[in-house]
């Protein structure tokens, strides 16, 4: 048996035992297990230190494997075990293994959409690894669960589906718009509902310009949307009828919610830079969240309550209100910045698009234009894939009205346009061939709208070729 068939079959066992595909890591260990490597060898490899891939992702691997088989499976027997399997199959095609590990139950419509993807992906060998290879994507919005074109960024994900666990847990993720938070964010809530924990996603961009009218009306509908979701919501008034916005709230999330529920409960925050602009109510809503995370480190009686929440917080945007260093939630937990893809995921990517066998200078050339940004980079695969436009065709076009991302580069220029001292900044970075020094807060500012990367001594230069070129003339 070759590692292209185990890899059928080891993902089709876990999609039956868990709902979920194989994780980057995974495959590693097991590709690299499959050669016969040991895990200081792999996390040479990979990046990753030898203490978590043998104590931690190693460990919970096998025992996932050992519940889907039915017997213990091990790093040393995991390729016998999978022998066994297809040989009390009577030698069964993978397509048929897939079948026979088909959980024996009613399943709802996400999870025979997840049935579907599997049966649907084709597995081909590439480079000496295993591939898929999807169906077509529209990149839009959050990359579904169920998506093969999610390429991980290690060892981002598993530091926060460790993190999430933790008692107290607080992740935040901050990048410019479609580096993929929102994307992250969903996978350490499914994770986390794995592990049995209730999930609560909330979306500021979801809450009307009247929710910030004041903080009581705020943090009243912040507790109506998580009370909601956890059908909770039967005593609110009751609560209501407290003095102080911040006591009620919490009075509310203690007594009516932690003490509710026998499990973790992770709440994440999506959009929260949309407080920004008010920053009476940013001040009190994020010292709140603070004191809650404060409170589960107390060692108390309450603290065993409050260690059951759980706070994910996505922002685009840099924290430019003032807040009190003790009294903030963004210089505590667990911090994400996402980066770019790297060229290795670059090509994980177009090998995930049927019949893109791109050359290592076709890759490079389309990262000259767009770097490793995911969106950009998803879109124009996508394209071309679809025929819609040629590779060369889409460079050539790229930074004008009549590309593929002209409604991407207009948003930029909007933005630009009601901000004029960021507008002149960002002309004189376009306009120059060397990085330039900016006030701080207008590198400060650039740089979380994505349009600026950090270069030496403190200067910025465009984030890729793209936005060089379109904008060199047209903030003139």
């Amino acid at each position: 048996m070759d590692f292209e068939t185990a890899f059928k079959i080891l993902d089709a066992a876990v999609v039956a035992q868990t709902k979920r595909h194989l994780k980057d890591i995974e495959v590693a260990i097991l590709r690299s297990s499959w050669q016969g490597k040991k895990y200081d060898e792999i996390a040479q490899t990979h990046g990753y230190t030898t203490e978590y891939l043998q104590h931690d992702v190693g460990p919970k691997l096998w025992q996932m494997l050992s519940q889907a088989f039915g017997e213990k499976v091990s790093k040393k027997n995991f390729q016998a075990a999978l022998e066994r399997q297809r040989l009390s199959s009577t030698a069964a095609s993978p397509k048929q293994l897939e079948t026979i590990f088909q959980p024996q139950k009613l399943m709802s419509s996400s999870q025979l959409e997840m049935e579907k993807m599997t049966s649907d992906n084709s597995v081909s060998q590439a480079n000496g690894s295993a591939t898929i290879v999807a169906e077509p994507e529209l990149p839009v919005g959050q990359v579904p669960l169920i998506s093969s074109f999610y390429i991980e960024r290690p060892p981002i994900e598993e530091r926060c589906y460790q993190e999430i666990l933790h008692s107290g847990a607080l992740i935040r993720i901050k990048a410019p718009g479609q580096m993929g938070k929102t994307s992250l964010m969903a996978r350490i809530l499914d994770e986390a509902r794995n592990q049995g924990c209730q999930t609560v996603p909330l979306s500021f961009h979801l809450a009307d310009k009247a929710v910030f009218g004041s903080l009581d009306t705020f943090l009243r509908w912040f507790c109506e949307s998580v009370g909601r979701k956890l059908k909770q919501l039967h005593q609110l008034n009751d609560y209501w009828s407290m003095y102080g916005s911040k006591d009620k709230t919490t009075a509310y999330f203690e007594e009516c919610l932690l003490e509710e529920i026998d499990s973790p409960l992770v709440v994440s925050l999506d959009g929260v830079d949309r407080i920004f602009p008010y920053p009476d109510i940013a001040e009190d809503f994020f010292s709140l969240l603070r004191a809650w995370y404060e409170y589960a480190k107390y060692g108390d009686r309450s603290s065993e309550l409050w260690k059951k929440l759980r706070l994910v917080l996505v922002h685009s945007k840099e924290v430019y209100i003032p807040l009190n260093i003790n009294q903030s939630p963004f210089n505590v937990g667990l911090s994400v910045e996402l980066p770019e893809f790297s060229a290795a995921q670059v090509q994980v990517l177009v090998e995930r698009h049927q019949g893109l066998n791109w050359t290592d200078t076709q890759l490079k050339k389309l990262m000259d234009m767009v770097g490793g940004h995911p969106y950009l980079v998803r879109l124009a695969l996508y394209r071309v894939q679809h025929q819609d436009i040629t590779l060369e065709q889409l460079l050539q076009t790229a930074p004008t009205e009549a590309g593929i991302y002209s409604d991407h580069l207009r948003g930029h220029l909007c933005n630009l346009e009601h901000h004029p001292n960021l507008a002149a900044a960002f002309s004189q970075v376009a306009n120059s061939l060397v990085p330039t020094e900016l006030d701080s807060e207008s590198a400060f500012k650039l740089h979380s709208m994505g349009l600026v990367i950090y270069s030496h001594e403190n200067k910025v230069m465009p984030r890729c070729d793209l936005y060089r070129q379109y904008f060199q003339n047209r903030l003139s």
